[in-house]
């Protein structure tokens, strides 16, 4: 897993429209980049909800969300235009990125192992550092966390 202080991880991956979209684009501004496991699924569907109610307090902050799972640009067009989100998903669907910020690992469910996303949270601060990280996150609460947190350090 990336640590607080280390330079994010460079990537481009298609959006939702099948446009590209790389973290370079965001230099100079926050970027809340969130991983989740699958689109459609309870936990990601409320987390994505929550993201999107509060993309406009976010984009005052000067801060960019961006999603990312390893479904397809057709299945992220699907679960935006379903639910009416109004954030931006990314498809990872070689988990490479998953895999240079830690968070694709081992998983346990009903006594089966497998590989999969672990919901994480990073705050990727202007200078492109994680400036704080989110693991193993639950959903209730996680989005006002993370606008706290970058109040705190936008004030600081």
């Amino acid at each position: 897993m990336i640590e607080i202080g280390q330079e994010a991880p460079k990537f481009c991956l298609p959006n939702q429209d099948n446009e590209e979209i790389c973290l370079r684009d965001f230099a100079g501004s926050w970027v809340v980049l969130y991983f989740y496991p699958k689109d459609n699924t309870p936990g990601c569907t409320t987390e994505a909800l929550d993201f999107s109610a509060n993309l406009e307090e976010f984009a005052q902050l000067g801060a960019t969300i961006l999603g990312v799972s390893p479904d397809s640009v057709k299945r992220h067009q699907n679960f935006i235009q379903k639910k009416d989100l109004k954030i931006t998903l990314l498809s990872d669907e070689s988990k490479e990125v998953a895999k240079a910020y830690g968070v694709w690992q081992l998983k346990k469910s009903f006594g089966k192992e497998y590989m999969g996303i672990v919901r994480s949270t990073f705050l990727i601060n202007p200078d492109g550092k994680i400036a704080y990280k989110w693991e193993k996150v639950k959903v209730k609460g996680h989005v006002e966390a993370v606008l706290k947190k970058l109040k705190e350090l936008l004030d600081s």
